[in-house]
């Protein structure tokens, strides 16, 4: 193995490597610029060093005066020795002394301390990748102590920035998210591909990030730049079937499963487009497909943990009618909230708002009440669980809650349009006027951007739109053919 090579003389060891002057062991606080300026002086002992090549080498583009390279060449003979460095009138410096050159091999710790920032990334990497909100704040620790020790590490600027977006995903349906988590996350993922620009997965956060952030079309830019970059990585085809819609969705999905087969997440977001299509068959294949993945993992598998999937599969049994095996589904859901994987309170609020749907249309108050104040306790402002509990309440307290979902105020997150359009018509269904339900959402849609927003429409389990498809059929038109 190859050492490290530098020069003796004197009392002094000069290591051009490192850019570090030392005096009997002791080191000496020595400009970056001064070091390698001695160390040209040093290398060529002897000889003479032109003022020219000493500026190029301590300034390099930088024009500077004789006058800047006299102050470094005196700081210099303050820090060696006047002796050492001869001035050749009018054409440089020489260095005069005996010059021992030497080779030294690194001992283990060094070894030890330069594998150990590559050790953390594995160890931040592997803990990132449980999608555990403790492992996530944990991977966050260890990638901030990485860059601490390598600044310029591009991948620990990757690991960083995936800590932070996920910590901002763990809050993003909370009152007040955790906005500086999302500002970090798009510096560290915009850092990484300063400092390499070639590097997929640096392109690929910073996509995720982007979306996230509110930018969906630089959000792809950057993502198929990543699959430009490395093709064959599943986990860009993964982030840009997250960042993409229709077509463009499933296309990334399906080249996330030839590269990673039996991927479940995969099969989820194929599945969404499936339903926003109302091609419910096939939403139902992605999802048994995804859950029997899910089912062939081992027990102790701890990497890339799914959640959702027994949610959808229950909103699709729902809407086709089936509400025992949808309650079933649901039950699946919750029983792996213990896991605390990313997404897992927010999907589990969702399936508890489902199951309050459910009993609140099979009349049954008081279990409807329950479930909607479970899904509450997680998800204080779930606007439709808000309606439903405040359905049980009675007109009055359904109003109210209604005005308030029109209204935050400044202590709630707005809702996006369409969001607000589907509650608009979860009020209207919950008080005698399905017909204007439709209509809202339809003119929604027809304002609404391109996007996957409003997909879970078809099967929204206060609305019954399959139960009244002829009422629905001009916003269920708008939305499949979003979803192209």
């Amino acid at each position: 193995m190859s050492g490290r090579s530098g020069f003796a003389f004197g009392p002094f060891e000069l290591d051009p490597q490192r850019k570090q002057l030392f005096r009997d062991g002791e080191r000496l606080p020595l400009p970056t610029r001064s070091v390698d300026m001695l160390t040209a002086l040093v290398a060529h002992a002897g000889e003479v060093v032109t003022k020219e090549q000493l500026i190029e080498i301590g300034w390099a583009d930088t024009a500077v005066s004789d006058d800047s390279l006299k102050q470094a060449i005196a700081g210099l003979r303050r820090a060696v020795g006047a002796a050492y460095i001869e001035t050749q009138a009018r054409r440089g410096y020489r260095f005069i002394g005996a010059v021992t050159r030497i080779e030294r091999r690194e001992s283990d710790a060094v070894l030890d301390a330069l594998l150990a920032p590559h050790r953390a990334w594995i160890e931040g990497r592997a803990a990132l990748e449980t999608l555990e909100g403790s492992q996530i704040q944990h991977a966050r620790e260890v990638f901030e102590r990485v860059l601490a020790a390598a600044p310029d590490q591009a991948s620990a600027h990757v690991g960083l920035a995936n800590a932070c977006i996920f910590q901002f995903e763990m809050t993003r349906a909370d009152a007040a998210p955790d906005r500086q988590a999302l500002a970090h996350a798009v510096h560290h993922a915009r850092e990484a591909c300063r400092l390499d620009p070639g590097y997929g997965e640096a392109w690929a956060t910073l996509g995720f990030v982007l979306e996230r952030t509110g930018q969906p079309i630089d959000g792809r830019a950057a993502l198929r730049r990543a699959v430009t970059l490395e093709p064959d990585n599943w986990r860009h085809h993964m982030r840009l079937s997250y960042g993409s819609w229709g077509e463009a969705r499933l296309r990334a999905a399906r080249r996330t499963l030839a590269l990673l087969p039996d991927f479940p997440m995969a099969h989820w977001l194929a599945a969404t487009v499936h339903v926003a299509r109302q091609s419910f068959g096939e939403a139902e294949r992605e999802l048994r497909a995804g859950l029997a993945a899910q089912a062939r993992q081992p027990a102790a598998a701890t990497r890339f943990g799914a959640v959702a999937l027994h949610w959808l599969s229950g909103l699709l049994r729902l809407s086709a009618g089936y509400e025992d095996a949808a309650l079933d589904a649901f039950a699946r859901e919750l029983a792996d909230e213990p896991h605390g994987l990313l997404y897992s309170r927010e999907c589990c609020a969702n399936t508890d708002y489902a199951i309050g749907a459910v009993h609140l249309h099979r009349g049954r108050e008081a279990a409807a009440a329950l479930a909607f104040q479970r899904a509450l306790a997680r998800m204080p402002h779930h606007a439709l669980a808000r309606l439903g509990l405040a359905r049980t309440h009675g007109s009055a307290a359904l109003i109210a809650a209604a005005t308030a979902a029109a209204n935050p105020g400044d202590d709630r997150p707005p809702i996006p349009a369409i969001d607000g359009a589907i509650v608009r018509a979860a009020f209207l269904t919950l008080t005698d006027r399905p017909d204007d339900a439709a209509a809202v959402v339809a003119q929604a849609l027809d304002a609404a951007p391109p996007g996957q927003a409003g997909w879970l429409l078809p099967i929204e389990p206060l609305l019954h739109v399959q139960a009244h498809r002829d009422r629905w059929a001009d916003a269920l038109a708008r939305l499949r053919a979003r979803a192209a």
